[in-house]
């Protein structure tokens, strides 16, 4: 039998099978579908993750944006510098506090301050403090009786928002009401300090049963001013601490309390 032999040019093989391999290669179909996108799972996860790494947007499979912040990791420079700031805005805060210190203790007499601490030095300027408001009070009632005036009751320009106020000898209370002119009471609190301002008449023993009272409504006294007038009034200037057990929580409470106290100590003296 014959055998017959076909031989084909060198550059027609060439072209078909470059159009063969072009066809049937996997890896050229699954670039086609890369750009389609079509691409597999696998294809996929890899894009993201090379979008993920480099802090750009993702695209999900069902199509919406979601972008991932790259977390900045601060080295060791950046801590150094931030730790060292801290330690000088601390640096400055301290020599302000000490010149300051230094100032307000030469603003009073050394008797106040006999130590350099900082508690020392902050207790007696509140002493002083104390000692200047009772002069001032003292003052204001010579003042007033040297010149006669009887437009204005004594140390009412110590009042600014009053709880209770004697007008024309009727008591004005915080709810509106009106009864018999007993003080005249303010109250301001910072947080568990109280000072209580009182103007009423002077009773027997009243400032006694003024402190039992405070301390049954577990109100401590920490200080207290007052300053007599020569037509019987006086006038009770206490800073308070309200312990935690008390019951008294408001400026209100605490002055109804004390209203109620100034109250039973003037029925107390007319009956008697």
């Amino acid at each position: 039998m014959a055998l017959e032999a076909v031989v084909f040019p060198r550059d027609l093989l060439d072209c078909k099978t470059k159009k063969c391999s072009y066809n049937y290669d996997p890896s050229a179909q699954s670039q086609e579908k890369n750009i389609d996108g079509l691409a597999p799972c696998s294809s996929n996860v890899k894009i993201r993750d090379h979008a993920e790494s480099s802090g750009q947007a993702v695209v999900a499979e069902s199509g919406k944006r979601k972008r991932r912040r790259v977390k900045s990791v601060k080295n060791k420079e950046e801590v150094e510098n931030q730790r060292m700031t801290h330690i000088a805005v601390e640096r400055n805060r301290r020599r302000l506090m000490n010149e300051y210190l230094a100032i307000l203790r030469s603003l009073m007499p050394a008797s106040y301050a006999q130590r350099g601490d900082q508690a020392s030095i902050v207790g007696g300027a509140i002493n002083f403090v104390k000692e200047l408001e009772q002069q001032v009070q003292s003052l204001e009632a010579c003042k007033r009786t040297k010149e006669g005036t009887t437009d204005s009751p004594p140390f009412s320009d110590f009042f600014t928002f009053p709880q209770y106020t004697s007008i024309n000898r009727q008591l004005v209370a915080p709810n509106g009401s009106s009864s018999d002119s007993v003080a005249d009471i303010e109250v301001t609190m910072v947080e568990s300090h109280a000072n209580v301002r009182v103007l009423s008449r002077r009773r027997p023993k009243q400032l006694v049963k003024m402190l039992m009272g405070f301390q049954s409504l577990r109100l401590t006294t920490l200080h207290l001013n007052l300053t007599t007038t020569v037509d019987q009034m006086v006038f009770y200037c206490f800073s308070l601490k309200v312990e935690d057990d008390s019951l008294l929580s408001s400026v209100d409470d605490i002055a109804t309390a004390v209203h109620q106290m100034i109250r039973m100590i003037d029925k107390e003296c007319t009956c008697t």
